[in-house]
């Protein structure tokens, strides 16, 4: 190993350019749906040697800091290319007016994200020393990088490293306790640590803590999932999850819009499979009323004749708001809750915008070179300013989380507002048969777990599911699937809700790295290895 660590110390050009793409893109196989968790063991262990490269004797000072931040930048590029790739096939489907824009949601974005690695390479070689130290400063300094990325202009998280460590139930619920944002650094740390294999000093205390670390990222999992007593549910529902698979050519052309509205209604009407009760709520998916409802009182009609007594209707649609005359409307992407009667009896507007598919940022610039919103409406979507629970007759709450907002842990209410479930709504056809979907419903499926409530989602075309609060999969429909899924939720009046100190706990985690990785290059670690 020290032989291998020697030669990819000394590469140096092109050829180093090239190894650190390669390692980021080995990386990004741990993504759903690979879930090849030993990939980052590789990915991270090249991106040490490399910088071991990079802070050689032989540069100091800028040098040192712009070679690290081009190593953190050719892996950051490598990483999100492999795993954004498909983002260029929503605008496939619009390609006579998108097409141009290809190039920049599969090259130009990822190079805008990488920066972000650039940072977090050159942040960790100002504290880089031998041992494991610099394995401590990579970590903090990911970490910290990891969570700028979730808040800096609106945040885009997407494919935090973290979500590599936590491909399967069992390695899910470390997050429960700690929090995707210090999961990440703990478990960068573990994924870098047999670089250390490849230098002589601080080996086996570096290894040894990476050891300790991942036997408590899966102890815990094991005890929390087969030794800790079950929550016992205090109500149980019946819910019917409808995924029509309607492709998005289809939505967006908007010529059949009432065959794509009987579509939902027929799949809400079947019966239910033998043996099974009828549902008590039937959800379908994000905007998938194909027009907007307060301005169709037949369609709410029709829902009302669909309805049987006491079910209610959970319904993705698009909200307007009049403003007065001479001035358009705004436009809301919503969920509504509509009862058996066809009456609307409550509503929430989605709070967390996704750039440049319901918005644009910097619109007054970027216009002048003819970037646009991918959903057409005057003036885009508008975000609300706070989210608002649906609460059922019954007294059970959903917090939604539309599309996008589920990739954020801090999109959630500390207590949820008191609701006992997270409802996600989305339409992952835009991406067709890639990656994307997949990720898109780890993490969601990672908010049931951070939040110890569980997660009712239903997508267009994706992967539609009941997910308990342990991240298990109850029931659901796979991508591609057109159809309908009764699944049982479990319900508990006061859920053990477990995310208020999570970004504290995310603080602690790099503080700690940090020091270690201080005392390290100051000396004080060495001397005792």
């Amino acid at each position: 190993m020290q032989a291998l660590a020697a030669r990819i110390l000394l590469l140096w050009g092109v050829r180093r350019a090239g190894l650190a793409v390669l390692a980021g893109a080995i990386g990004a196989l741990a993504l759903p749906p690979f879930d090849i968790f030993a990939s980052m063991f590789v990915s991270f262990t090249l991106l040490v040697w490399l910088l071991d490269g990079a802070t050689g004797n032989a540069e100091t000072g800028r040098a040192g800091l712009s070679s690290s931040f081009w190593t953190g930048w050719f892996f950051g590029f490598g990483y999100f290319v492999s795993g954004l790739w498909w983002l260029g096939n929503a605008l496939l489907l619009e390609a006579d007016e998108f097409a141009w824009a290809i190039p920049l949601a599969v090259l130009g974005l990822p190079a805008v994200l990488a920066i972000f690695y650039g940072l977090a390479t050159m942040l960790a070689r100002l504290i880089w020393s031998d041992g494991m130290g610099r394995i401590a400063a990579l970590a903090a300094a990911f970490g910290l990088v990891e969570w700028l990325r979730s808040v800096v202009a609106t945040g885009f998280p997407w494919n935090a490293i973290g979500y590599a460590a936590m491909p399967v139930p069992l390695m899910m619920q470390s997050s429960y306790l700690l929090g995707i944002l210090a999961i990440t650094p703990l478990a960068i740390y573990v994924f870098a640590a047999p670089a250390l294999l490849g230098t002589r000093r601080g080996a086996w205390p570096g290894l040894l803590l990476a050891a300790l670390l991942l036997t408590a990222h899966f102890g815990y999992g094991g005890y929390r999932l087969y030794v800790a007593p079950p929550t016992e549910a205090d109500e149980t529902l019946t819910v019917r999850l409808v995924q029509p698979a309607i492709d998005q050519s289809q939505k967006m052309e908007n010529t059949d819009r009432i065959g794509i509205f009987e579509k939902h209604l027929s799949l809400s009407a079947a019966a239910p499979e033998e043996g099974k009760p009828r549902p008590d709520v039937i959800i379908w998916p994000e905007t998938s009323v194909p027009f907007i409802l307060t301005e169709n009182p037949d369609a709410l009609v029709r829902i009302g004749d669909v309805l049987q007594d006491g079910q209610i209707l959970l319904t993705g649609a698009v909200r307007a708001e009049e403003r007065g005359a001479g001035q358009p409307p705004l436009y809301y992407n919503s969920v509504y809750m509509i009862d058996d009667k066809g009456q609307m009896i409550g509503a929430s507007d989605k709070v967390h915008l996704t750039p440049f598919g319901e918005y644009v940022p910097f619109e007054a610039l970027l216009s002048r070179f003819g970037i646009e919103e991918l959903i057409s409406l005057p003036g885009g979507f508008t975000a609300a300013s706070s989210r608002t629970p649906l609460t059922l007759p019954s007294g059970v709450g959903f917090y939604p989380l539309i599309c996008y907002e589920v990739i954020f842990p801090g999109e959630i209410a500390p207590d949820l507002a008191g609701a006992n479930a997270i409802l996600n709504v989305t339409n992952d056809a835009w991406f067709g048969s890639t990656p994307g979907p997949y990720q898109h419903f780890l993490q969601a499926r990672l908010r049931a777990v951070e939040t110890g409530v569980p997660l009712v989602r239903v997508a267009n075309n994706g992967i539609s599911a009941v997910v308990d609060q342990y991240g298990r999969v109850v029931d659901g429909l796979v991508l591609n699937a057109s159809g309908a899924a009764d699944a049982t939720l479990d319900v508990n009046s006061e859920p053990k809700r477990n995310i208020q100190s999570h970004l504290l706990n995310f603080w602690l985690v790099f503080a700690v790295l940090a020091m270690i990785a201080l005392f390290s290059s100051l000396g004080f670690i060495r001397r005792t290895n």
